[in-house]
């Protein structure tokens, strides 16, 4: 198997395991676990996945992720749309691995950690402020990733960074729209759900690769202005 297949193949298991582990999470011990519990199996799932795969491809599983290094000049572009690839077939398969678990039981699959807004989400923002929200959280999210990953010297501590940063935004995040931060993440549950995740799925893909992209621009500034 040549580099860009195992680049692609590590990011597709790191994305399902974030999925299924994340998603899983919450869907089925949410209100065991807490905001807090969710957060951390999010958290974690990054921190796993950045030490087994991270050496072979960066362990971005999120999209958001790929096109802030994209733009970064740190991923080619011919990874960049391998990489977004195996990530949507990682969620699709996570979320429906979770999908199987749930129905096997004999419930109703009526949630698989999907993300929304609204009436009957959260506390019920609206779609603006959603979009706001994910901007911002993304933005923190990947500026942290930008930051620990500037230097070789990080490394050891870099995937524990990432996924203590990705808890630290599901914290706020997870009350307002579930925290996305991740289109992949998004779409597999929306997919399998559809109806209003379905409907409102377009937010959790377009706010996050803003966010992604604006962490970029502004981290790329600040280094430049440094410089």
């Amino acid at each position: 198997m040549n580099n860009s297949m195992k680049k692609v193949a590590a990011e597709f298991i790191g994305t399902f395991v974030l999925v299924l582990f994340g998603c899983g999470s919450a869907a089925t011990a949410g209100g065991q676990l807490g905001y807090l519990g969710i957060a951390f199996a999010f958290g974690l799932a990054i921190v796993a996945m950045a030490y087994a795969i991270g050496p072979v491809s960066g362990c971005h599983i999120n999209p958001a992720v790929s096109l802030a290094m994209l733009l970064s000049r740190k991923l080619s572009g011919a990874d960049f749309v391998g990489y977004v690839v195996a990530q949507i077939a990682g969620a699709i398969a996570g979320a429906g691995v979770l999908y199987a678990i749930i129905d096997s039981a004999g419930l109703a699959v009526t949630s698989l950690g999907e993300n929304g807004f609204g009436k009957g989400y959260g506390i019920g923002i609206s779609m603006p402020m959603a979009i706001i929200v994910e901007i911002v959280l993304t933005f923190v999210f990947i500026y942290a990733i930008l930051g620990v990953t500037s230097s070789e010297s990080n490394g050891p501590i870099a995937g524990l960074v990432i996924g203590l940063t990705l808890a630290f935004v599901h914290i706020l995040g997870i009350g307002l729209t579930g925290t996305s931060v991740n289109p992949a993440r998004s779409l597999g549950p929306a997919l399998l759900l559809g109806g209003q995740a379905l409907a409102q799925v377009w937010v959790f893909l377009a706010a996050p690769l803003a966010g992604g992209a604006l962490a970029a621009a502004v981290y790329g500034w600040l280094n430049r202005q440094k410089a």
